[in-house]
């Protein structure tokens, strides 16, 4: 069968394009950048593929016959179509409408994604964001199957294979109730620290973190009075006990009524980053996403 769709050349249909706009192989070629000899060799195989002569000889240039003429728009349609399929996509934040899903610690939730959704209100406010706990065992699973866009964690826990990109550096201080009684001291001594009663975020209810290997480490050790899962509740249980807890620095900014003083020893921080898979890392609001969760994350950056 010639009329099939498997042996047709999109350059063919250029080709009867220009020639239905030109009514002349030698400006159809011009056109196409191409010489006259390919050119008509071209309209040879469109006449044997739609089995009709296409264009007529005619003494000013070439006339279309009927059939070429009915193919006339469909063919302007296929060319802008597939135009359209093969050009790069343009993403307009404003006129988006999607679901992201992030998942993300408690942590991460009050240092990222509440700056993140401020922006995108104000920037896109068509994209919802939805917020899910990072579950390591399953994170790569669920990125690859697009249950989670984006996760934010450390470069140590991010799954192999993933795309990542460091946000910021973290480092750990103290914080401490205002009106508690070590709040006015210039500087906590390393004796003090240890004999306070300190409390101890951990997911696994353990009572031991990166503080206490460092204490280990100097032949030193401190109390742990209360190990909680959750950061949230923190600032909570500081304001009613004279307790204290080593926080990262940029939680323990956002809490009024606290004070935050230097630790007496120094505390391994941490890297923050965030892991995309494969299959969104050239969609353009995937990222423009996460180019505004880079910018919001910068030290500095300002809730306006």
């Amino acid at each position: 069968m010639r009329s099939d769709i498997r042996t047709l050349d999109l350059n063919l249909l250029k080709t009867l394009d220009a020639l239905l706009d030109e009514g002349s192989v030698t400006r159809a070629a011009q056109r196409l950048s191409l010489t006259q000899p390919a050119v008509s060799a071209m309209l040879t195989r469109l006449r044997d593929f739609f089995d009709d002569p296409l264009f007529i000889r005619a003494q000013r240039g070439m006339v279309p016959t009927a059939r070429a003429l009915t193919l006339a728009g469909p063919v302007k349609q296929v060319l802008n179509d597939i135009s359209v399929l093969l050009a790069p996509a343009v993403f307009a934040p404003r006129e988006a409408r999607m679901t992201y899903t992030i998942a993300a610690t408690d942590y991460a939730l009050k240092t990222i994604v509440v700056p993140l959704m401020a922006a995108l209100k104000k920037q896109a406010p068509g994209i919802r964001g939805a917020v899910v706990p990072v579950d390591h065992p399953r994170l790569a699973r669920q990125l690859e199957q697009g249950e989670v866009d984006m996760a934010l964690v450390t470069p140590q826990t991010t799954p192999e294979d993933l795309h990542g990109q460091a946000l910021y550096q973290e480092e750990y201080v103290c914080m401490m109730r205002a009106s508690h009684p070590q709040a006015g001291a210039a500087a906590l001594t390393l004796d003090a620290f240890c004999a306070l009663e300190h409390v101890l975020v951990s997911s696994h209810g353990s009572f031991r973190g990166p503080t206490d290997d460092a204490l280990s480490a100097m032949g030193r050790s401190r109390r742990v009075g209360l190990t909680v899962n959750s950061f949230l509740v923190l600032p909570e249980i500081l304001r009613v006990t004279d307790m204290v807890a080593v926080v990262p620095r940029r939680l323990a900014c956002r809490h009024d009524h606290m004070v935050i003083m230097e630790t007496p020893l120094a505390v391994p921080g941490f890297t923050k980053s965030m892991a995309w898979h494969e299959r969104v890392h050239r969609d353009p609001a995937h990222q423009w996403i996460r180019a505004l969760c880079a910018e919001v994350s910068q030290p500095g950056y300002k809730l306006s």
